[in-house]
């Protein structure tokens, strides 16, 4: 398995939480010497366009750190999801996160859509047709959902479970459904749900279960294709762990 990085993602590029200082840190602490590291290249515009209107892509573009930094992290999920297409499951650990933008807006820390780019990428280019999003992040990734509603193709998912138990099985009876095979799985994966963070939900063990189960899926219904970007997931104490933790089952 391969995580996607470039030193860039360490910049502090705006205030808000994902782009704290520390917490691309925090995760790179804790994968550095057990999976292979692969550098991404920034993503054009026109990639940015396959979702997203120029008026909203001029509108970061005003703001010139945040915008490269942007482009970048998309550039991070689309080689995630290039290397899953020639037979390797990879990780984005990516900045600033996504799920929240959608085609003429953006709010949650999130300026482009990283997973929603890379996807329509693949699609554009013919690679992939049927496509499943599973997003863990604590919060709705409505900037996914709005971009992909006139998309039958594409099915975006996200478990609402109230409890930790209730959340792991809802995941599970949602990939038992998927009775029609697909032709990638892509995981917006956000740890704000961890019992230490925002959440107060998850056990770290609980997210290696979901890569495992996610793993699982993707095996049995996409030739074993699948990509997950990071989103939210603001504990530093805990965010490493509970990273690696889904990639131990992912990978």
């Amino acid at each position: 398995m391969k995580v996607v990085y470039h030193d860039r993602y360490r910049e502090v590029y705006s205030s808000d939480p994902a782009s704290a200082p520390s917490r691309i840190e925090s995760i790179l602490d804790q994968l550095k010497t057990h999976f292979d590291f692969v550098e991404p290249e920034l993503a054009s515009e026109q990639d940015v366009l396959l979702v997203h209107n120029q008026e909203h892509v001029d509108n970061v573009k005003a703001h010139r750190l945040v915008y490269e930094i942007a482009l970048l992290a998309v550039g991070g999920a689309v080689k995630a999801s290039e290397l899953t297409m020639q037979g390797e499951p990879a990780f984005a650990l990516i900045r600033p996160p996504g799920h929240h933008a959608s085609r003429s807006s953006s709010w949650g820390f999130c300026y482009f859509n990283n997973v929603a780019i890379a996807v329509e990428k693949l699609r554009s280019k013919g690679e992939v047709n049927r496509v499943v999003i599973v997003d863990i992040d604590l919060h709705y990734g409505d900037g996914t959902a709005n971009i992909f509603s006139s998309s039958p193709q594409v099915t975006y998912f996200h478990p609402e479970a109230g409890s930790r138990e209730a959340f792991v099985n809802e995941l599970s009876r949602f990939v038992s459904t998927l009775d029609k095979p697909f032709d990638v799985l892509a995981v917006s994966a956000g740890f704000d749900r961890h019992e230490q963070d925002w959440g107060g939900l998850l056990r770290t063990e609980n997210y290696r279960t979901i890569g495992k189960t996610l793993k699982e899926c993707a095996v049995d219904k996409c030739n074993g294709r699948r990509f997950a970007a990071l989103e939210g997931g603001y504990s530093h104490a805990v965010l490493g762990r509970n990273v690696k933790a889904l990639l131990d089952g992912f990978g």
